[in-house]
């Protein structure tokens, strides 16, 4: 099992250096990653304020020069509102950056902060889902450093090629996020690298997890384990409490566990948390 923390790209830390000064003091807290949501817009329910934001990925930079070991990324990014070529560049240089601790999260994203709408895309799910897909599949033909040419629904390419390849190799790992019990993001998960599993009505639960693993096992295709992400909130004081929490996650299966906080948390608040460092040090992890 390893550990990460996850903040939004907004609110509690609207300052490139104090999000990077946080991700350094988790490195020094023994965490295994530091992860950043990708919103342009976001609507906070209860509240009349227009949230200060950060661009996730030049955030990310400066936690890639401001850290050495601990592994960063977005957790998630829609991928239908990006350009998947830019994305490419974007990733590529930021892996070589970091020296190879970059993880890409990805989704279809949602329009509830009108992060569509509002800038006249559409709103279509099943439009984004292909988009997803293509996108996916355009990176990792990007990735290769090979010559490219793609004729999809949404996207074409024409004789492009990209270098340099990805300082990881063969590619930069893709985590794919889902809404369970939507069955169609966890046979998309199960064809690359990890799967962060969502619920839309309260937090998943391990039985919640079990039944995913379950679930994806027989789309598996890659020799290579999927990386499983659990997420919530332990104490970091309660370590009897927080180790049930976690030994139940790793129980149903999962490799990974977010420390996941939210634009109502203080920055006072993360920072304490961080310090205290992860749930558990020397968990197994399970392979499937």
């Amino acid at each position: 099992m390893r550990f990460a923390i996850d903040i939004p790209n907004f609110g509690l830390a609207s300052d490139p250096h104090v999000i990077a000064e946080l991700a350094y003091e988790a490195e020094e807290a023994g965490w295994d990653a530091f992860f950043l949501w990708d919103h342009i817009n976001y609507n906070m329910r209860g509240s009349q304020e227009t949230p200060i934001m950060v661009d996730p990925w030049i955030t990310l930079t400066a936690i890639a020069l401001r850290t050495k070991r601990i592994l960063l990324g977005t957790m998630v990014t829609p991928l239908p509102r990006r350009r998947p070529w830019k994305i490419a560049r974007e990733t590529v240089t930021l892996d070589h950056l970091s020296h190879g601790r970059l993880i890409l999260g990805v989704g279809l994203g949602s329009d509830r902060s009108r992060e569509f709408s509002g800038f006249s895309e559409t709103v279509n799910a099943r439009a984004h889902g292909e988009m997803l897909d293509e996108g996916l599949e355009i990176l990792a033909k990007l990735w290769s450093g090979e010559e490219v040419s793609y004729e999809g629904k949404h996207y074409q390419l024409s004789n492009v090629r990209f270098l340099p390849r990805p300082y990881q190799m063969p590619q930069i790992p893709i985590w794919v996020a889902g809404f369970w019990p939507n069955k169609k993001p966890f046979r998309r998960a199960a064809q690359w690298d990890g799967v962060f599993p969502l619920m839309r009505e309260h937090e998943i639960t391990p039985q919640d997890l079990r039944e995913i693993v379950n679930y994806m096992r027989p789309y598996r295709t890659r020799e290579k384990p999927l990386d499983i992400v659990s997420s919530g909130r332990t104490s970091g004081t309660d370590k009897a409490a927080d180790a049930a929490t976690i030994a139940a996650f790793i129980d149903a299966g999962a490799t990974w566990w977010e420390e996941t906080f939210t634009w109502q948390d203080t920055l006072e608040e993360v920072r304490q948390r961080i310090r205290l460092g992860p749930p558990l040090t020397g968990t197994n992890r399970p392979q499937w």
